[in-house]
């Protein structure tokens, strides 16, 4: 019997695989490879030469993305707002203080903003990690499937 206080019908959200492509048309990365992770609760973006600075006395941070995984094919500089420093534990148990940042993602046929920490992910397999609060309400996950969602742009 389905739960009454359910705000969205989530038996009929599409499923994700373990990994997918997203898009993050704002942040002019038309594809990069996710993780799904359910584990994290927080999204994480591959980012190296984090700057932060105000702009018209709005916190602003720069940041380079190369969505390629083992390449410096595509890199891309970017300037957003800066939402927050947050305290992150990784994988390892570790707790990093990290920029946040708000953007747009577009995963199959679906579009959200998405809160997403910058970090160094070189030693990581993804470039991009998209944890639970992401993944909340709006999809099923099937773990022994990839790219459910669709093939490389």
């Amino acid at each position: 019997m389905a739960s009454s206080s359910r705000s969205t019908n989530i038996e009929n959200a599409p499923f994700v695989g373990w990994r997918e492509w997203v898009s993050l048309p704002q942040l002019n990365i038309p594809c990069i490879k996710a993780k799904v992770d359910t584990g994290a609760r927080s999204s994480a973006l591959h980012a190296s030469n984090i700057k932060r600075f105000r702009r018209h006395d709005k916190s602003m941070v720069r940041f380079d993305i190369c969505p390629v995984q083992h390449s410096r094919t595509g890199l891309v500089t970017v300037e957003v707002p800066l939402i927050e420093m947050r305290s992150v534990r990784s994988s390892n148990g570790k707790t990093q203080v990290r920029p946040v940042i708000r953007t747009l993602v577009l995963l199959g046929d679906r579009q959200w903003e998405l809160e997403l920490t910058l970090t160094n992910r070189d030693a990581m397999g993804f470039r991009m990690l998209l944890g639970r609060q992401a993944l909340r309400k709006r999809f099923l996950i099937d773990p022994g499937r990839s790219y459910v969602q669709g093939k490389r742009p």
